[in-house]
């Protein structure tokens, strides 16, 4: 298990920025039961010892609650508030006051049209306080809707320990979540879990493997990478225009452009020296970060998803890519996930296509495969957002389908797009082994077929090799017909 720090709440703002500006809140009661309450010796339920308790966590902290709040600016010149909880002040723990501050610090980002940053170290709801001190969560839970519903991203850096309330609604609930290593990650604290239970579990890198986290950042690293997302996240931008697909990459062994046969297509497509989702991501983009799991539990190691920013005009642009393997229901509820995540950020998205089909194992059918592919069906259907796709690879019916843009689905040339497999078709026909490659050529699977009946755009051009020289100019192209030809 990764080592962890315990940062303090102002040592934390620092791994993002040097020009923190402290804002204060005008911390009142807001009623006549409050009022009461506030006039009541040891809070407001009289928990005897609780001022005295207070006292000293000022006295060791400097602060006068558990979390403090600001502005400060990430990157060259992306302003955000940011927000930070100090565990030393009894555990983090969210109180009334805490809430009159994270509510300010909600409020203030959403009225600015300002990303907000949670730097989140907490052990939950303050006791001492009862149920006014739980009843914050809703308090937290109303301003993110409100958030969300303004368009203004909220980046959640999860520290150590973050456990309870703070992490069911300030961390899990944010649209970016990153994690520092080794941080404690769980619903349950240390001291209320079974006594059985293993720690390694309740860590951040548990929390990344099972779909509830986006990444976990070192702490050298975290000021660039929040700065990231706080800079293509942008509140209130929407750009309609879509990206074009990528390029094809050459396998580098003189195959001709196009294949001649639905079983040559299928061949090619499944031949493991052709370029997978990572050389395209690789090529595309300048620089990636990840989104990562469905937040229901489960992560898809056979699909990358993130946002990129393109190397050919610094567009940032949202990417799904298959892996070439049978994607799982944890994937395409992800992929469902992100595309939303665009679409309320006005983020172009480009799916890379490359599946032999949804996987239909036993545990693949307990954990929702036709629910979670209807998720990635209605999310890329309703998507406001452009959505540009390329078939790089297998086009395995509609575990592929479900992630292809309508209207609006490329195809390199060594990719097919089919129905069925043409080895299920055969055995569904009661055809035998030798009769799969004329079945191949019956479902018109091959890239120019896919053009001819309109289920595809065209046949993206092949990217040039890297170490080839530069084409003669006078030389013609061998690009094929020209309906099979990519985008201008």
């Amino acid at each position: 298990m990764a080592e962890s720090r315990r940062w303090t709440a102002r040592e934390a703002i620092t791994l993002l920025c040097d020009d923190f500006t402290e804002h204060t809140t005008r911390e009142e009661p807001s009623g006549e039961a409050d009022r009461a309450s506030d006039r009541t010796i040891d809070g407001p339920i009289g928990w005897e010892g609780y001022d005295a308790a207070r006292a000293r966590a000022e006295q060791a902290t400097g602060s006068t609650e558990s979390v403090l709040w600001g502005e400060g600016t990430l990157g060259e010149d992306r302003r955000c508030v940011l927000l930070s909880f100090e565990f030393a002040f009894l555990g983090g723990s969210l109180s009334r006051r805490a809430g009159d501050r994270l509510e300010a610090a909600y409020t203030r980002a959403r009225e600015g049209g300002l990303p907000l940053v949670s730097l989140i170290a907490t052990g939950g709801s303050r006791m001492q306080e009862g149920m006014i001190a739980l009843s914050q969560l809703q308090r937290a839970a109303r301003a993110g809707v409100l958030l969300r519903e303004a368009g203004v991203p909220h980046i959640a850096v999860v520290r150590d320990p973050t456990t309870g309330g703070g992490w069911a609604t300030l961390g899990a609930g944010a649209d970016v979540i990153l994690a520092l290593p080794g941080a404690q990650v769980a619903f349950a604290g240390s001291r209320v879990r079974p006594k059985d239970a293993d720690p390694a579990a309740y860590t951040a890198e548990s929390q990344l493997a099972h779909g509830h986290v986006d990444a976990v950042v070192r702490p050298e690293r975290l000021r660039e990478t929040a700065g990231f997302w706080a800079r293509v996240l942008a509140p209130g931008v929407f750009d309609p225009q879509p990206v074009p697909p990528p390029e094809a990459l050459p396998p580098g062994d003189g195959t001709p452009l196009l294949p001649r046969t639905g079983w040559e297509a299928v061949r090619r497509a499944r031949d493991t020296r052709r370029a997978h989702a990572e050389a395209y991501l690789d090529r595309y983009f300048a620089r990636r970060e990840p989104l990562s799991g469905d937040r229901g539990g489960g992560a898809d190691p056979g699909l990358l998803c993130g946002v990129g920013v393109r190397a050919a005009d610094g567009r940032a642009v949202v990417y799904v890519a298959q892996r070439g393997t049978a994607t799982r229901p944890a994937g395409y509820r992800t992929a469902a996930r992100v595309v939303r995540l665009a679409d309320r950020f006005g983020l172009p998205v480009l799916t890379l296509v490359d599946t032999p089909g949804a996987a239909n194992d036993a545990a693949a059918e307990r954990a929702g495969a036709g629910g979670s592919i209807a998720e990635a069906f209605s999310a890329m259907a309703a998507a406001r957002t452009p959505l540009t796709s390329l078939l790089i690879g297998e086009g395995g019916s509609g575990g592929a389908l479900a992630l292809a843009a309508p209207g609006n689905t490329w195809a390199t040339p060594d990719s097919y797009f089919s129905v069925i497999a043409p080895e299920l078709a055969a055995a569904i026909l009661k055809r035998t082994p030798d009769r799969i490659p004329r079945t191949a050529d019956q479902l018109r699977l091959r890239p120019q077929d896919l053009v001819e009946l309109g289920v595809v755009r065209g046949v993206v051009p092949r990217a040039a090799r890297e170490q080839d020289a530069a084409p003669d100019q006078d030389a013609t192209p061998d690009e094929g017909p020209a309906q099979d030809r990519g985008p201008a």
